[in-house]
């Protein structure tokens, strides 16, 4: 059984997939697809798919009740949280760019809060996402309804050239660890 877990965050439904809040989900749907695998099988509330050295999850639970699923896909696969990358969009960060850190808070996000909560640590790696336009980030309710749109046409494209890094840095960090990583992939 793998011993290895990445995470992608995000809300399910057809109303939510194109939205800003769920690039976590469409990283973890690359990597399926770049390793030939389908993510359908449901367990611990996630969507799954299993390679031979790494579980992917995308958490049917909506987006502040991720933690549930890392910590039942933690508990029951015995995976420890040093073990699991959890994937999510970030708003402090601009379109485009990734960061990659191995511990820390929830930074405001409320998905990667519930993470820290369930599992019980801030030991847990992680990469997030930018999202946010150059302008200043939202606040609010504003903030909410920013995460909960669709990217702008003419975002698309660095969207998509975002996602297959998150893909490549999930990869890289698999097969030699955070530091490389980190050193190719944060911006």
């Amino acid at each position: 059984m793998p011993d290895r877990l990445i995470l992608g965050l995000g809300n399910p439904g057809p109303k939510y997939r194109e939205t800003r809040h769920n690039c976590g989900f469409r990283v973890v749907e690359e990597l399926a697809r770049r390793r030939k695998l389908s993510l359908g099988r449901l367990e611990c509330k996630s969507l799954l798919a299993e390679g031979r050295d790494v579980v992917l999850a995308a958490p049917q639970t909506y987006m502040n009740r991720s933690g549930y699923a890392a910590r039942c896909l933690s508990e029951r696969r015995e995976i420890e949280p040093a073990d699991i990358l959890i994937v999510y969009d970030d708003v402090w960060l601009d379109l485009g760019q990734l960061r990659l850190r191995t511990k820390g808070g929830p930074g405001g996000h409320r998905g990667m809060e519930s993470v820290i909560r369930n599992l019980g640590t801030e030991g847990v790696p992680r990469l997030r996402l930018g999202v946010a336009n150059k302008e200043r980030p939202p606040q609010g309710d504003e903030l909410e309804d920013f995460v909960l749109s669709p990217f702008e046409p003419g975002e698309e494209a660095v969207v998509e050239k975002m996602i297959e890094r998150a893909a490549d840095a999930c990869e890289m960090y698999l097969r030699q660890g955070a530091e490389p990583t980190m050193n190719r992939f944060n911006d």
